[in-house]
């Protein structure tokens, strides 16, 4: 059994980051961790929402998931994000929770987590790597210990091979192109295993 808390914090208007979310859970319960699986957020407009069938029945179906807090990253000992990309950037949902965050780095309580992230776009060269490596950006601010997965595991390759984070393409159905499912779920038993070592090497 983990000693480790992870928080999995998400933004996904249609379903994909949502699903890559709790494959991550599995694998992170899988190794022992105690998961809580978090969304941020929806800052679009209603009428942005409505006039996309499949992000308004998404929204819907994921009533239930509750919406991140400043406590649970407090809480958490490790955190992996997911989060489609815009314009090889973090979506604006997750860059406004990231924005809260400034008390509690002021205080030293986001230094040492261990944090990893995946991401989804429409292609393979749609920005994936980017908005990994973006998001990653405030993680080095935070002081926190950046899991990534590198070329660790033969499950990356097979994913299509991204060293930064687990990254997926969709088609226009909302289908996934790679087989990323082994990938994330290593991923997240990778972040347990970081933070492990960071927990235990203070105690």
């Amino acid at each position: 059994m983990s000693n480790v808390n992870l928080a999995i914090v998400y933004y996904s208007s249609t379903g994909t980051n949502y699903k890559m979310a709790k494959w991550a859970e599995e694998g992170a319960k899988e190794a022992g961790a105690a998961v809580k699986v978090l969304k941020v957020p929806e800052l679009a407009p209603q009428e942005a929402i409505e006039s996309n069938p499949a992000w308004k029945a998404h929204l819907e179906e994921t009533s239930d998931v509750p919406e991140v807090s400043l406590d649970d990253l407090e809480w958490a000992d490790a955190i992996i994000f997911s989060m489609p990309t815009r314009f090889g950037n973090v979506p604006a949902q997750m860059k406004q929770f990231l924005d809260t965050t400034g008390g509690l780095w002021f205080n030293g309580k986001l230094a040492n987590k261990a944090v990893s992230a995946m991401t989804s776009a429409q292609n393979p060269h749609g920005g994936q790597e980017q908005t990994i490596l973006a998001l990653y950006i405030t993680m080095y601010h935070w002081g926190a210990i950046v899991a990534a997965p590198g070329y660790t595991d033969g499950s990356i390759f097979a994913a299509g091979g991204n060293p930064y984070g687990t990254s997926v393409s969709v088609d226009q159905d909302g289908n996934m192109k790679e087989d990323v499912e082994a990938a994330i779920k290593y991923q997240a038993k990778r972040t347990i295993s970081v933070a492990e070592w960071i927990k235990n090497g203070n105690q």
